[in-house]
C-alpha cells in the first residue's frame, strides 16, 4: 500500500470521528500514541513495535487529512531530492 491510498484508508475508518473532535483534541490522541511508541521502543519488543509504529502512522495520517495535507505529497516534495538542506542522500551537512 502507497502512503497516499493508507491516508485514504484511515480516512474511510476514521475521519468522521477524528475530524468531529478537530485537530488540537485529535492531536492529543497522536500524543499519546507516540508515548505508547516510546515505551515499546524501551521495552524492545518487535513484535509490539511494529503495531505502535503503525498506530503512530494512523494518527499522523489523520492529522494531516483534517489540515487538508497529501502526507505523501508533501513527503515528496520535501525529500525526493535527498535532505532539503543539502540535496544529498546521505545527507551532507555539518
Amino acid at each position: 500500500m502507497q502512503l497516499r491510498e493508507f491516508q485514504r484508508r484511515i480516512e474511510e475508518i476514521y475521519y468522521e470521528r477524528d475530524s468531529a473532535r478537530g485537530l488540537a483534541g485529535t492531536h492529543m490522541w497522536f500524543s499519546e500514541e507516540v508515548g505508547e511508541l516510546t515505551r515499546a521502543l524501551r521495552r524492545g519488543n518487535d513484535e509490539e513495535l511494529a503495531g505502535e509504529f503503525a498506530d503512530v502512522l494512523a494518527w499522523l495520517s489523520t492529522l494531516a487529512s483534517i489540515a487538508g495535507v497529501d502526507l505523501e505529497a508533501a513527503a515528496t516534495e520535501k525529500y525526493a531530492a535527498g535532505c532539503p538542506r543539502c540535496r544529498s542522500a546521505p545527507c551532507a551537512c555539518a
